[in-house]
């Protein structure tokens, strides 16, 4: 007996509701950004390995899905390379191409590519999936959407405090409780030159990047292992545990490095970013954590994470500051900032906190009920008109038992089920049936679309 189909660990299938769910979730993020003034591109899923690699850290190429090179790909490569069996060599030449890992980098190759034909400062949005060879757990895939939105060409910190709006916008109309976290990537550079490690940043912002995952203990023992001495380490503690307002955090951060040029800037960018946005008005609750790293090497200023106040599931949006990241592509000086919604992990929260609404799964207004190939005619014309108005509407293929029909639209929850028999055809009536309520009318086509578009309460 064959064996039963299945997908690869970390990936899902959507059915129907799954999938009108997901839609919801990415027309509120794209009605958000378009209300913004970011403009919607498109790059491919698969990336020339030269513009993925040595962007996210040994950690994150180590994650990139490679893919092996057409015909012959052992070509060239002698038999001493595959006893050898260095993975990591061999990929390299076995494999030119990979599944891109985030939206950032294609984006920042886009941008370079495609330089001369850009208005700057240029907002761009995408939603599309990304990939990461990843140990699949609760909350993280292989196979995963992303949402982005950056601006590139203007150093302006106005334009994180507009990411900041926007991400507030964005979970106030998903109705979820969200709290903001809020870092300086020269903070953590002031940090690291405070502790007399500027040469460990990387290893740092790796480490304390699992500080919620795995405990300020773990944390500190990871930092050993890195090189860091434990003099060191003990200076970092009390720094990531600051506690208070965000005034008080700002304030102690201050005094704190004040002595290095670098720390001082990025308290002082924080301030501003963060007084903007509680001028400006933000609903979510604003959190300024020097702890914050998310471990990615191209961040150069404000960092940016989002959590679901109401469901521990980890990050659901994030991003930053990059402003050298179009130089590893030969064009240095562009600067950028961006935001990227896990949509995935967003899908999951809604669900658990029961927030999608009852129409998001609905795409059937109104189903034409089957009494024969007459009727069904008839029946088929008037959809015709339905569907000019803007009015979702099918009808059952078979003249099969009314049961058996009303179950369907039962089942798929279809607000209105229309019928149409002898006598509805003989005086241009529809008899209409609210599912909702299980009250029907007898009313003409006219007054059954008013019906439809604003149903019966």
């Amino acid at each position: 007996m064959a064996s039963k189909p299945s997908i690869p660990k970390g990936t899902r299938d959507f059915g129907p509701v799954e999938s009108a769910r997901r839609q919801y979730i990415f027309s509120t993020i794209s009605d958000v950004f378009a209300l913004f003034g970011f403009a919607r591109i498109e790059t491919p899923a698969v990336e020339n390995l030269s513009t993925l690699l040595g962007k996210y850290g040994d950690e994150g190429d180590r994650l990139i899905f490679k893919v092996l090179n057409s015909g012959d790909y052992l070509s060239g490569i002698d038999s001493e390379e595959l006893v050898e069996a260095n993975c990591r060599k061999l990929a390299t030449r076995i494999c030119e191409k990979g599944l891109r890992y985030d939206l950032t980098v294609p984006f920042a190759r886009f941008v370079v590519q495609h330089r001369q034909e850009l208005q700057m400062p240029f907002k761009r949005f995408q939603i599309q999936p990304v990939w990461r060879a990843d140990r699949p757990q609760k909350g993280r895939y292989r196979e995963f959407y992303q949402c982005d939105a950056d601006v590139v060409g203007s150093a302006s910190l106005l334009s994180e405090v507009e990411l900041l709006q926007m991400i507030d916008e964005v979970f106030s109309r998903l109705g979820i409780r969200i709290v903001i976290h809020l870092n300086n990537r020269k903070v953590l550079a002031g940090i690291a030159r405070l502790i007399n490690a500027p040469e460990h940043l990387t290893d740092i912002t790796v480490a304390i990047d699992k500080i919620d995952k795995i405990g300020i203990d773990n944390v500190a023992e990871e930092l050993l292992q890195r090189g860091l001495t434990p003099e060191q380490v003990d200076l970092l503690r009390p720094i990531l545990a600051l506690d208070g307002s965000i005034d008080e955090r700002l304030d102690s951060l201050g005094a704190l490095l004040a002595s290095t040029e670098e720390g001082a800037e990025g308290v002082s960018e924080l301030r501003f970013v963060a007084d903007s946005v509680r001028a400006i008005g933000l609903r979510a609750e604003l959190r300024i954590d020097p702890s914050l790293a998310r471990g990615l090497d191209y961040y150069t200023g404000t960092i940016i994470e989002v959590k679901a106040a109401d469901v521990a599931i980890g990050s659901i949006s994030g991003g930053g500051r990059y402003d050298n990241l179009t130089g590893v592509f030969g064009m240095p000086g562009i600067p950028g900032v961006g935001i990227s919604f896990g949509a995935d992990r967003i899908y999951d929260v809604l669900a658990a906190l029961d927030k999608f609404p009852s129409d998001s799964t609905t795409s059937v207004q109104v189903m034409f009920a089957n009494f024969g190939p007459a009727e069904a005619l008839e029946s088929m014309k008037i959809m015709k008109r339905m569907r000019a108005e803007g009015i979702a509407a099918e009808i059952y293929p078979d003249a099969a038992k009314m049961k058996k029909q009303m179950g369907r639209a039962d089942a798929m929850s279809i607000p209105f089920v229309a019928m149409i028999g002898a006598d509805e055809m003989a005086q241009g009536t529809i008899a209409l049936k609210n599912m909702t309520t299980g009250k029907q009318l007898r009313v003409s086509i006219d007054e059954a679309i008013a019906l439809i578009k604003k149903p019966v309460q």
